[in-house]
């Protein structure tokens, strides 16, 4: 038996740009079905959004989202370090990890654009490199550089 988990996000209206970032981030192919293709009249103010999305890039980076229907407003940012301990309310955060820090860098950047940095990436005790923010879609990530094997 295999199994496989992919994250999926849930948006207030901002899938397919989400999507589309992420695959400027990571690379890939992004697909999406939106609620007008499945029979929400087109009139609705939901028809063109986005619910069914995906990602799936070479490298095994594999997301879903889909907008949340009837919300436009953001999902408020809850997540923050006080006195070396992270604070959130947040159910999960997306973990991303390379080989390197020269790898990990520019996804770093990339994310980090319009992003709120929670802990800069850096070296830490456990890597060679970890930070975490919360990107301009309101998605927690936290990056480091795997261990050597």
């Amino acid at each position: 038996m295999s199994i496989s988990t992919t994250a999926h996000l849930n948006l207030p209206g901002t899938a397919r740009e989400a999507l589309t970032f992420y695959r400027d981030v990571f690379g890939g192919e992004v697909s999406t079905t939106t609620y007008g293709a499945l029979g929400m009249p087109a009139v609705s103010p939901d028809a063109d959004k986005v619910v069914f999305g995906s990602l799936t890039s070479e490298d095994g980076v594999r997301l879903m989202a889909y907008d949340v229907p009837g919300r436009d407003e953001p999902f408020p940012f809850r997540t923050r370090r006080e006195n070396g301990t992270t604070l959130t309310d947040q159910p999960f955060f997306l973990a991303a990890g390379a080989g390197s820090l020269e790898e990990l860098r520019p996804i770093w950047d990339a994310l980090a654009d319009g992003a709120s940095v929670i802990e800069p990436l850096a070296a830490s005790p456990w890597s060679a490199g970890f930070g975490m923010l919360t990107d301009r879609f309101g998605v927690t990530w936290t990056l480091d550089v795997r261990p050597a094997d």
